[in-house]
């Protein structure tokens, strides 16, 4: 049986720059130039271990932004933190927005949302016992 792992996330962006800067900023990831399959530049960011792929949105497409709730297709993509507070008062500090504080979904599982670039929702989550 085949096993599946994570490989990459690739967002488009109208600033890829000033996307992979906001991850940097925020998360502490490491910024990395990178080529596309077709030749054109595009930002990558790693954030331990998990790759962001940054590509430019052709500026002459009209491109809508991302669509009110709820929607089909890629919802958010989660970070996950040992301390949820602690982690919501440094990401305060920084200047994130919150779509949603950070509360206790269920015994084990404290949740919050912030927006990314580009709309981007970036759910931030402590899992404690081993909590699914």
């Amino acid at each position: 049986m085949p096993r599946y792992m994570q490989d990459h996330i690739h967002l488009r962006s109208r600033d890829p720059e000033a996307a992979a800067q906001y991850y940097h900023d925020m998360f502490d990831a490491e910024i990395v130039e990178s080529v596309q399959t077709d030749g054109r530049p595009r930002i990558d960011v790693d954030i331990d271990g998990m790759t962001i792929c940054i590509a430019r949105a052709q500026p002459d497409q009209d491109i809508p932004s991302a669509p009110d709730r709820p929607y089909i297709g890629l919802d958010h993509f989660g970070l996950q933190v040992e301390d949820l507070d602690e982690a919501a008062a440094d990401l305060r500090k920084r200047g994130v927005e919150f779509f949603s504080e950070p509360r206790l979904l269920r015994p084990g599982l404290k949740i919050a949302f912030v927006r990314g670039p580009d709309d981007v929702r970036i759910e931030i989550l402590e899992r404690q016992d081993n909590a699914k």
